[in-house]
């Protein structure tokens, strides 16, 4: 199922970075940019933040999994967007 575009506003107005944080629609979901660089992908309407070694330290505590099929676990920061 692919992600809606009001769904990717409200990660983008949430996270409150201005215009430094950009999306691009790529196969029906989208990608989220900081700086040029992805930094989270927004799959089925969940926001999956980009493993990283600063990801992993500040998200021990939110669940895993693939953003699509065959893809590595990735931490799914649904839970903070409220």
């Amino acid at each position: 199922m692919a992600s809606n575009k009001a769904f990717v506003d409200y990660v983008v107005e949430q996270a409150d970075l201005g215009d430094s944080l950009t999306y691009k629609k790529m196969f029906g979901e989208y990608a989220l940019y900081h700086g040029g660089k992805v930094v989270a992908l927004v799959c089925d309407n969940s926001l999956f933040v980009k493993p990283s070694s600063a990801s992993q330290e500040l998200a021990q505590s939110l669940p895993q999994g693939p953003p699509y099929p065959g893809a590595k676990d990735f931490p799914i920061a649904d839970g903070l967007l409220d």
